[in-house]
């Protein structure tokens, strides 16, 4: 599997993960509670297999990064939570970092 699939795949399940973490509701509710250990399974099986084509810095700004600003949106749309202007510089300033550590970066995964 590509790197960068497999990245993509422990991105989205962390962030199932973690948002069925919100819904557990400190571990309370079943099914939720469920997700959230077979999301952060899923995540870190997935990430190992990251590591081993990608250099455990980039893969690891890229999943924390990028789960970091999927989980601030769900958080706006799923849970009503709000996103006052410093968030919204700060989810910037990490899309920024992201993307200059790979785009700009000698030691990325290129």
């Amino acid at each position: 599997m590509n790197a960068w699939l497999s990245l993509a795949v422990a991105i989205l399940a962390e962030v199932i993960g973690t948002s069925a973490l919100k819904a557990s509701e400190g571990f309370s509710r079943l099914w939720p509670s469920v997700l959230v250990v077979a999301g952060y399974a899923t995540a870190f099986y997935f990430l190992s297999l990251t590591l081993r084509r990608m250099p455990v810095g980039i893969a690891y700004a890229v999943w924390s990064g990028a789960g970091t600003v999927l989980i601030a949106l769900i958080g706006a749309v799923a849970f009503r939570q709000k996103i006052d202007l410093a968030g919204g510089i700060g989810i910037a300033l990490i899309v920024a970092g992201v993307l200059v550590l790979n785009l700009l970066s000698r030691g990325g995964a290129h």
